[in-house]
């Protein structure tokens, strides 16, 4: 099978086209390769993918319908689209909301226009978020909870994701599956992430910002267990004509302090705590009901944060060269 992958060169996009070459499929990446965050870690995952003969990638903005139409007729053998490129950072989202509204708006659009005219297409699976809960209150996150009250402009655009998502499929019959993914982290990861730049921060004897209050926690989920619940959806498709939401999480909230302690532990050197205000954007806690992914496909998370978050600073190590310095 040819399956199409947007933000190829992306953390998730990466690791998910990974898996799909490792089991014979043709993998068709995709990726505008930005400068959001370093490109150099980008282009090394890049190459890595360029090494399997299966794989082929194409640079490109999502916003270009034209080119994207133009790649629907010259690849009509996809067969499944998993559309994980967008304009990441809560925080970011606020500073330059153009961004999120190209990426993730007009982006997912163009992407739904691209689906509807593969002739073979069986399922798109599209990466949502966790963020969609907004200033929701009541835990763990269900997807029959309201989800009208978003804390962050990255929150409206991936909300507007699933609502743009669910009308195609009710108007041309696409099946879809968006997943509200929760604070996936590991090897490969992206270096805006807080377990990546703490870890950043404290092996080179930078502070580490932490935000007050002792109930902040995540949902940590690992790459390894995120990769294989996306599989496991996609092989699941919904009734053609149906949409449906998804959340792929850990079941399992740890405070963000327990993740500084496991990094000071691994990486061998003491954190330089800079404690400020919560920021409006970010909730207090997250925390995944994963009942209805488990009841569709029988996944389960299955790495413990503090195995993760090893596996994590063993790549870290290598990857920043800090092997001999510690």
């Amino acid at each position: 099978m040819t399956i199409f992958v947007t933000g190829a060169a992306g953390f998730v996009g990466y690791h998910v086209s990974q898996a799909l070459l490792a089991r014979g499929e043709r993998v068709i990446g995709v990726d505008n390769l930005n400068t959001y965050y370093s490109p150099a870690l980008k282009q090394a995952r890049l190459a890595r993918l360029q090494q399997q003969p299966q794989f082929v990638f194409h640079q490109l903005e999502l916003s270009d319908m034209a080119a994207l139409a133009q790649l629907a007729v010259q690849e009509p053998s996809i067969t499944g689209v998993l559309h994980f490129a967008a304009q990441a950072g809560v925080r970011y989202s606020m500073n330059n909301p153009a961004a999120f509204a190209e990426s993730n708006v007009l982006g997912h659009v163009s992407v739904l226009e691209f689906a509807r005219r593969l002739p073979h297409l069986k399922h798109l699976v599209y990466a949502s978020s966790s963020s969609v809960y907004g200033r929701n209150t009541s835990l763990p996150f269900r997807e029959t909870d309201r989800v009208d009250e978003p804390g962050s402009f990255y929150a409206v655009t991936k909300r507007a994701g699933e609502l743009t998502s669910s009308t195609y499929s009710h108007l041309y019959g696409l099946p879809q599956t968006g997943l509200r993914f929760f604070t996936v982290y590991g090897p490969w990861g992206r270096p805006d992430m807080a377990y990546y730049s703490f870890a950043q921060a404290i092996s080179h004897g930078k502070d580490v910002t932490l935000y007050k209050g002792e109930a902040l926690a995540r949902d940590f989920t690992y790459i390894s267990d995120v990769v294989a619940g996306v599989l496991a959806v996609y092989e699941a498709p919904p009734p053609v004509g149906e949409a449906r939401v998804l959340n792929i999480g850990n079941h399992r909230p740890e405070p963000v302090r327990y993740l500084v302690q496991l990094l000071e532990r691994e990486l061998g050197r003491p954190a330089k705590l800079r404690l400020l205000p919560r920021p409006e954007a970010d909730v207090e806690t997250t925390w995944a009901s994963i009942n209805a992914i488990h009841d569709l496909t029988g996944w389960k998370p299955t790495t413990q944060l503090e195995d993760g978050i090893s596996r994590f600073v063993s790549w870290f190590r290598e990857y920043e060269g800090l092997q001999s310095a510690l």
